[in-house]
């Protein structure tokens, strides 16, 4: 465990923890990755475990079996050692409860935290530790659930007259910016690990040429932020608008695999098309189970590029390119004719071991697979795509959007570094303002209500975001963001961080990575509980959701 720690601290800055249980079911991907990235950790550590293996069988014996029938010295050190197991155990003898992880716990950087930790201990804490997800009032507080969803109503755009059923609490009427008699279409492209550091457009690196031309054909977010660390947590926020839980995604939970809503379940309704195109495998992180059960009827994955004939530009680990899902995509565009769509397309190719056709883009660093340049495939890709599709008669009827689920690596001194959690969105379409930037603080989750205001249909919702565009200018920006176990709630430049069964801290935030420690706001400290609180009712009362009869119009 401690050898394979190292190379995890280096992707994910903490020791091995619940993302070290939740890859071991998905060993096609992990082995794949580990063998292209990490042979050389593998192939050390073989040795070193062999190494001790053949001296404990060879010498084993002799070193450590007791002599026979010694039972008068057995007796004798049996109270001393007996004792320092269980204080080893224990770790204390002044306190009600023995130590665990929480008592690590003294530092602003949570690597610091986590270091004087064993790596066994960690991940065998993390599995403990399950049986505390979802538990909001145990690890951060308790609040009345009313005063709950009323604190996290507050902050979004819905009126009080606008929301519809007492016995759904956040659901309400969303009205578009004009209703049309044949809505547009709908596409998310979301980009896996495009943080906004590898974004030219964004202040980052020179990575993204075609989404920087791309920005004067729509709308740019420039202070948005990703709710977590994981792809399924982008997923949850950008299709179905859930706050970030105590618990894992809702795409893995096993309440919300049918019921709950979606875009693709509430624009299904609605008579759209629904799908999620993706160049691997759909059953990855339960995306397909979660997908099948509300609202998507098409999935395409990597089986259908495997069986469609064609010849494609590059498979690698984590399945086909983002060009093949490009032309997968378009493809499958033209083939709606008259027929308004939804579609989620995600795609692969930034993910270690960062695989991708040669020939395609002139390399950022010397050697080819590194972050960057599978960043720079990504953005070819991103260009290929709209090139595709602006050939073709569904894209003057589309609105687009190009988004980061999450930055590729999230690491840093804070308790959450804010700064890495600042992603990339461009939305373009029909009437949105071309070669513009969105400066206000905002929220991945404010992102799809903010896409169902601009494709021309009265939406029934129970999403607690806000449609970015009918924001006052006087309301203040907000941003919610998950690190672990530790909830950040942002406004403006004051940040209340919460962690599980310590009290609330606060900071002001300045460029997002100087953190001055100030007096705690009771108020702003309340908001942040409540959408802990809220979003955990939510799920386990199946309340986010549609009325199972056609929404009224």
């Amino acid at each position: 465990m401690e050898m394979s720690t190292p190379d995890f601290i280096k992707q994910y800055d903490t020791r091995p923890n619940r993302l070290f249980l939740d890859y071991l079911i998905y060993p096609k991907e992990v082995i794949g990755t580990l063998i292209k990235s990490y042979l050389t950790s593998m192939i050390v550590t073989f040795i070193v475990l062999g190494t001790g293996l053949y001296f404990a069988f060879k010498h084993g014996k002799k070193l450590f079996y007791p002599v026979a029938n010694d039972y008068k010295n057995k007796l004798i050190l049996f109270l001393p050692v007996a004792f320092l197991l269980f204080l080893g155990a224990r770790s204390s003898l002044t306190s009600k409860r023995p130590i665990n992880a929480s008592n690590a716990v003294f530092s602003v950087n949570q690597l610091t935290n986590c270091v004087g930790l064993n790596s066994l201990y960690t991940v065998a804490f993390a599995a403990y530790s399950i049986k505390n997800e979802g538990n909001a009032e145990k690890m951060y507080g308790k609040m009345d659930i009313n005063e709950a969803y009323s604190r996290v109503k507050k902050y979004m755009t819905a009126k009080p007259e606008d929301f519809t059923d007492p016995d759904l609490p956040l659901l309400h009427i969303q009205q578009p910016d004009t209703v049309l008699k044949r809505p547009y279409n709908l596409v998310i492209f979301l980009q896996e690990s495009l943080g906004a550091e590898f974004v030219g457009s964004l202040g980052g690196y020179p990575l993204t040429p075609e989404l920087d031309k791309l920005t004067k054909e729509g709308t740019l977010f420039t202070n948005l932020y990703c709710t977590g660390t994981r792809s399924v947590r982008g997923i949850e926020a950008v299709v179905t608008g859930f706050l970030p839980s105590p618990s894992e995604s809702v795409v893995k939970l096993s309440n919300s695999q049918s019921g709950f809503y979606t875009l693709a379940d509430g624009l299904k309704r609605d008579g759209f098309d629904t799908s999620f195109i993706y160049g691997g495998m759909a059953n990855f992180d339960n995306m397909a189970s979660f997908f099948n059960g509300n609202g998507f009827d098409n999935i395409i994955d990597e089986s259908d590029f495997d069986s469609d004939g064609k010849k494609h530009a590059f498979k690698g680990t984590w399945g086909y390119s983002d060009e093949d899902l490009a032309e997968k995509a378009n493809e499958y565009f033209k083939s709606k004719g008259d027929k308004p769509f939804f579609s989620l397309m995600f795609s692969t190719s930034n993910h270690e071991p960062f695989e991708f056709p040669d020939g395609r883009i002139k390399l950022y660093d010397k050697q080819k697979n590194t972050v960057k340049n599978a960043m720079k495939y990504a953005d070819f890709s991103i260009g290929k795509f709209f090139e595709l599709a602006k050939k073709e008669d569904y894209f003057k009827n589309t609105v687009f959007i190009v988004i980061a689920d999450h930055n590729t690596r999230t690491y840093g001194k804070h308790l959450v570094p804010v700064h890495k959690f600042h992603i990339p969105a461009l939305i373009i379409g029909p009437k949105v303002a071309k070669g513009k930037t969105y400066d206000k603080l905002a929220s991945q989750i404010d992102i799809p209500p903010t896409l169902l205001s601009l494709i021309g249909v009265k939406s029934e919702t129970p999403m607690p975001g806000r449609n970015i565009f009918k924001i006052p200018a006087e309301t203040k920006g907000r941003s919610i963001m998950q690190f672990h176990d530790i909830n950040a709630f942002r406004v403006e430049n004051q940040v209340v961080i919460l962690q599980p069964f310590k009290e609330p801290v606060q900071f002001e935030v300045t460029k997002d990575t100087i953190f001055k420690p100030v007096k705690l706001d009771p108020e702003l400290a309340k908001d942040a509980l409540a959408h802990i609180v809220t979003a955990t009712d939510l799920y386990k009362s199946r309340k986010y959701k549609l009325r199972d009869s056609k929404k009224s119009k």
